[in-house]
């Protein structure tokens, strides 16, 4: 009787679902919603820069940035700076 208490009692230390794993599993359940929170801040950040750049009212800023950088034109009231080191 004595060796069944004690087989039950390092099952619920040590079990699947016992003391250590709920320790493991608290820790993992702290990191996967810190990392949601992250995934949810990337996605409201492309949810906004979507928005922006609808074609039936599209940000002027951020069109013209992205004019600016992907084919390297400017306004011609702009002057390019080109610095040696």
């Amino acid at each position: 009787m004595l060796c069944l208490l004690l087989a039950l009692s390092g099952w619920v230390v040590m079990g699947p679902s016992g003391l250590v794993a709920w320790g493991e599993n608290h820790q993992l359940l702290i990191q996967k919603q810190q990392q949601l929170a992250q995934l949810s801040a990337q996605r409201d950040e492309v949810k906004n820069r979507v928005n922006l750049l609808n074609p039936a009212h599209a940000d002027p800023d951020l069109s013209g940035e992205l004019l600016r950088s992907n084919l390297n034109v400017i306004h011609p009231d702009e002057m390019v700076l080109q610095i040696r080191h």
